[in-house]
């Protein structure tokens, strides 16, 4: 099965290593990558081990559960990613379903490289972020490789 980041590898190979803590993110984007796999299989340990620690002190699990648990997150695609020494950048689009309803969320997301690790820190949320809906003649969100009109809009 191809990860849930998108990526053309295995999840076991690409994301799960990282969400396990067997390996640590090499790079911004993919910790930014793993975070999304995270959401996904609803690892919420996961996802706030890896905000940075100013960030973290200002949340708790329950309320990272409580604000994601009903999301179904469907598709990821990162757009730019740049790393400096300590410090770094994605920008993407994550697709998600909400009682029913697709969003778009576009954001450029920061990071720190601190105690030899990477954390996000925060995120912009693009104008163009809000309910999505797909076009006949865009990959389908399903991640079947497939036309929306040919796969799940038929």
């Amino acid at each position: 099965m191809q990860c849930y980041c998108n990526k053309p590898l295995a999840f076991e190979s690409c994301c799960e290593p990282l969400i396990l803590g067997k390996q640590m993110a090499n790079s911004p984007e993919e910790l930014m990558r793993s975070r999304f796999s995270a959401y996904v299989i609803q690892n919420y340990d996961y996802i706030l081990a890896t905000y940075a620690p100013v960030q973290r002190i200002k949340l708790s699990l329950n309320e990272l559960i409580d604000s994601a648990a009903s999301t179904k997150w469907l598709r990821l695609f990162v757009h730019n990613s740049e790393q400096k020494n300590t410090s770094g950048k994605v920008e993407f689009s994550a697709y998600y379903q909400l009682d029913g309803q697709v969003y778009l969320m576009h954001e450029t997301s920061d990071f720190i490289f601190e105690n030899k690790q990477w954390y996000y820190t925060t995120g912009l949320i693009h104008k163009d972020s809000g309910a999505y809906v797909q076009q006949r003649n865009d990959l389908c969100l399903c991640a079947s490789g497939k036309k929306f009109k040919k796969c799940c809009g038929a």
